[in-house]
């Protein structure tokens, strides 16, 4: 930073004057809370993901936890340093009082847009994909978070779709139980969990089901229910035993299919309880789908 932006930092309350330091490079892709850009940091030259937070939509979701002490999104995404899921480098407030995030830039696509373009970069990678998502939960849930929305939309995968790193820390919460209660609804409709959508206490199960949700459209090319774009689609989950996975990957290893299976179980109890219990049932599938 140089001398004279250090001093009007220092004035600003240390925010930050994002178009001084970042030389914007691509059109931002708007998200639901946020706009997202790839930027060169021109005090380093990096490259980067700059991520900024709507503020209006952001205060919204804030204000549901009014009174508890929960992190902002870039006090939660520097913690999480894990091979699987972004890096974070920094965070603050811009001179317009939005929250900011700076993170490596990842590019590659989205796992949603290759499932729903059936690409065949998956054929061959989709065992090492669903493995790689599991271990960046079980981190997130290690270091004591569950995400709330683990999607397809949320992993970024390589170029040529041989790994991929979980994104969007915004809606994580602590794992704790102020922040568990009925009534805190939250997440991507198609991947809820049925305690999330009848108001249920909730914990890290609810990303399991999620996870398992994604898994499942990610061998085959669909969800297991009907899809929609509200609260009442997910109301439907567990209501109906979804088809087999093998219907429509014939060659799924059966220890895979069957641990995918069990992360969506209606109930939360007939569920894997931890992630890691994903991990270590599927440890010896080897062979990849076809």
């Amino acid at each position: 930073m140089g001398i004279t932006q250090f001093f009007k930092s220092i004035l600003d309350g240390g925010k930050v004057d994002i178009a001084a330091r970042y030389e914007m490079l691509r059109e931002a892709v708007s998200g639901t809370m946020s706009n997202f850009h790839m930027a060169r940091d021109r005090e380093t030259e990096q490259i980067v993901g700059l991520k900024i937070l709507d503020k209006k939509k952001t205060d919204a979701l804030e204000a549901r936890f009014r009174g508890l002490d929960k992190p902002t999104e870039g006090e939660i995404a520097v913690l999480l340093q894990h091979p699987r899921i972004v890096t974070t480098y920094s965070h603050g407030i811009t001179t317009n009082d939005e929250q900011f995030l700076v993170m490596e830039f990842l590019d590659g696509p989205g796992l949603n847009s290759l499932i729903i373009g059936r690409s065949k970069l998956l054929d061959g990678n989709r065992v090492t994909l669903a493995r790689q998502a599991a271990e960046a939960l079980e981190a997130v849930h290690d270091a004591g978070y569950i995400h709330r929305d683990i999607c397809p939309r949320n992993f970024v995968c390589s170029k040529d779709a041989t790994s991929l790193k979980l994104i969007d820390f915004g809606l994580t919460v602590p794992a704790e139980k102020e922040f568990m209660q009925p009534g805190i609804r939250t997440g991507t409709p198609n991947y809820m969990a049925p305690e999330v959508v009848r108001r249920r206490p909730t914990d890290r199960r609810l990303d399991i089901f999620a996870y398992g949700i994604s898994m499942y459209e990610l061998f085959a090319f669909d969800l297991p229910w009907q899809r929609g774009r509200d609260g009442r689609a997910a109301m439907a989950h567990g209501m109906s035993v979804p088809p087999p996975l093998r219907k429509f990957c014939p060659k799924i290893d059966a220890a895979l299919e069957a641990a995918i299976h069990k992360c969506i179980a209606s109930e939360p109890d007939d569920r894997f309880q931890t992630i890691t219990q994903f991990l270590q049932a599927v440890s010896r599938v080897k062979h990849e789908d076809a």
